[in-house]
């Protein structure tokens, strides 16, 4: 098949979830298939970050968004009631340069990422499937509940305009797709059963509890992108309400928090000698190895946690919420400990670090897990039975 790939973003570097689950999928397919990328960039795309995605595409086509028009088309958007996302991700000029580019190309199907670029693709005459990836109105809704003031009325006013994106979406797409079954079940629509669920998976070769030997300077890591609403909620949840609890019984352990761009909130979160910001790595396993357990204390956002699959993968001992399992779907007590106070998930902390044995057991089975379930090449699969399945209807 001949693909044409839709992205919000360009796919590389890795420190976003959509990027990673987009580069995984660009690389399964084009085993097998033509990928032509087009996607659109608010920032410079580096050239060796091109390079990465070269040999896996037949063409890369990326178009420059300047952030003031972004803005404008935000207001326009909020003065149209449709979604400020879409406003923000779609211009003239995109939808100018994607017409260009899908004429050039004439593909066999259209496969684009997250309803961002639905403006870009909803009135392409040739075979389309979109993947949701996760529900973000479900993510805008739980970021709501925890937000006061102004911003509070305009998550509510988005959570409002994507659910109307999504729901609009099955009439504009000939299948679609989504990374869990909790996301599909909060797509507003009678047909979200239909939803297909195309999960992540986890680069085994990579994410290996072999690939590195580290001392280990760290008790409990937290890791993702630290200027992403739901991880600098978390990160301040972990350090101000749930380490309190912990250092009470045991002071001397440590947290780090490892990720990118850690907003200035979050790197005032480090505490000489008990918590440590790493920001940017280039190698994000060193925060795996160099700690005895992962911790992913998620109150809002949506989707899968690709830092769990990460983290389970390099053999640590898992501690998350509700939230989070409900995607992961591990079984409680035997290959996770889930929490959802900080008392339960400090009690979880405790537990680990005082029995080593329990520790390792859960890593064993939490990495037995996600080999099972988790793995590329099978994810991809499920995506490329989609696509197949929509190429012989039409």
């Amino acid at each position: 098949m001949k693909i044409l790939v839709v992205l919000p973003r360009f796919p590389y570097p890795l420190e976003k979830g959509d990027k990673l689950r987009a580069y995984h999928q660009i690389v399964e397919l084009a085993k097998r298939h033509d990928i032509y990328l087009f996607c659109v960039s608010h920032k410079k795309v580096a050239t060796e970050d091109v390079d990465v995605l070269r040999p896996h595409c037949k063409e890369i086509r990326i178009v420059p968004i300047n952030k003031l028009v972004a803005a404008k088309n935000i207001v326009a958007n909020w003065l149209a009631s449709k979604s400020l996302q879409l406003g923000y991700w779609n211009t003239a000029a995109a939808k100018r340069a994607y017409r260009k580019f899908e004429s050039q190309v004439q593909p066999d199907i259209v496969y684009n990422q997250m309803v961002r670029t639905m403006p870009l693709v909803a009135r392409s005459q040739y075979p389309k499937v979109m993947d949701f990836q996760d529900a973000l109105s479900l993510n805008a809704e739980r970021r709501m509940e925890r937000t006061r003031g102004l911003m509070r009325y305009i998550l509510h006013y988005e959570f409002k305009m994507l659910r109307s994106s999504e729901y609009n979406a099955f009439s504009i797409f000939d299948d679609l797709t989504i990374i869990s079954e909790v996301d599909s079940e909060a797509i507003p629509h009678k047909k979200n059963g239909e939803i297909k669920i195309v999960p992540n998976g986890v680069d085994f070769d990579y994410f290996s509890p072999q690939a590195l030997s580290m001392p280990i300077t760290h008790d409990i890591v937290f890791a993702g992108n630290m200027s992403y609403a739901p991880n600098v909620n978390a990160a301040h949840y972990l350090v101000e309400e749930i380490m309190p609890l912990v250092w009470v019984k045991r002071p001397e352990t440590t947290v780090l928090l490892a990720g990118a761009a850690p907003k200035h909130s979050v790197s005032r979160l480090a505490e000489d000698g008990r918590v440590t910001v790493s920001g940017w790595l280039d190698d994000i396993r060193t925060a795996y190895a160099s700690s005895r357990l992962f911790i992913a204390p998620m109150r809002i956002g949506s989707g899968l946690q690709n830092k769990l699959l990460e983290a389970m993968a390099m053999h640590l001992p898992c501690v998350t919420t509700a939230i989070c399992n409900s995607s992961l779907g591990a079984e409680e007590g035997r290959q996770v400990l889930v929490g959802n106070t900080p008392a339960q998930l400090a009690d979880n902390i405790l537990s680990l670090l005082h029995d080593t044995q329990r520790a390792d057991t859960l890593a064993e089975e939490g990495s037995r897990f996600v080999h099972q379930h988790y793995g590329w090449p099978a994810a991809v699969a499920k995506l490329e039975s989609v696509l197949n399945q929509v190429m012989q209807k039409r």
